[in-house]
């Protein structure tokens, strides 16, 4: 009865084969194959690169505008690096960077960078033509040869952390001689040395501001 049974099943569903193949036409079969086949041969959609910007900043700056960033540095092998537009003003590969606080100046397209001894930096400053972006950033100590004088002619620049800076401070700032900065861009962070929390070793990891800047201020 078993057998009996399984031949009937096999002979009805062999039946509704070959009926439903002799009602649905030929040419919707194949329509149906070949697109089963174009599944496999459509390309993977991709989200596209996204569009590197100038100095690799994580944002645009819009059409008019300059853009900066300022990273410190962190511990012996982290050198510090002020990039302007897309053009590096200060790094390890410029050959340019020295223990204390770095200054890059931007003025009539022209750039300077700084020694780290208090009397020449007040100088130095001093002598910035005026309508200058002074960009500033520490590597390993800034802090220890940093006489008063020095310190209040960059808090008149714009700074609110430079009397708050101690022995290996991680800091950076951005300030302009002669004309106001936007108040909503990113001018100064400091990072402190704390040997709980220090990246690396005796250093505090570094830090890094950006910002975009109207072209028509400078």
């Amino acid at each position: 009865v078993k057998l009996a049974g399984l031949l009937l099943t096999s002979l009805a569903a062999w039946y509704l084969g070959c009926l439903f193949a002799a009602l649905i036409p030929k040419q919707t079969t194949a329509a149906s194959v070949t697109n089963l086949q174009d599944i496999g041969m459509k390309p993977v959609l991709r989200a596209p690169v996204p569009e590197r910007q100038k100095c690799d900043r994580w944002s645009p700056c819009a059409p008019g505008n300059y853009g900066y960033w300022i990273l410190s540095g962190g511990g012996k092998g982290k050198l510090p690096e002020i990039c302007f537009e897309d053009e590096l003003l200060i790094s390890k590969e410029k050959g340019n960077v020295g223990r204390g606080i770095n200054i890059a100046i931007v003025s009539c397209n022209c750039v300077i960078d700084s020694t780290d001894h208090s009397g020449e930096m007040t100088t130095f400053i001093k002598n910035t033509p005026e309508g200058s972006l002074l960009l500033m950033v520490t590597y390993d100590d800034g802090s220890t040869r940093l006489k008063n004088d020095t310190k209040k002619l960059v808090e008149e620049l714009g700074s609110k952390e430079i009397w708050n800076m101690k022995f290996r401070s991680s800091w950076a700032f951005i300030a302009a001689k002669g004309f106001k900065l936007p108040d909503n861009i990113q001018k100064e962070k400091i990072n402190h040395s704390d040997k709980k929390k220090n990246k690396y070793g005796g250093w505090p990891a570094e830090i890094r501001i950006e910002g975009c800047i109207p072209r028509n201020l400078i």
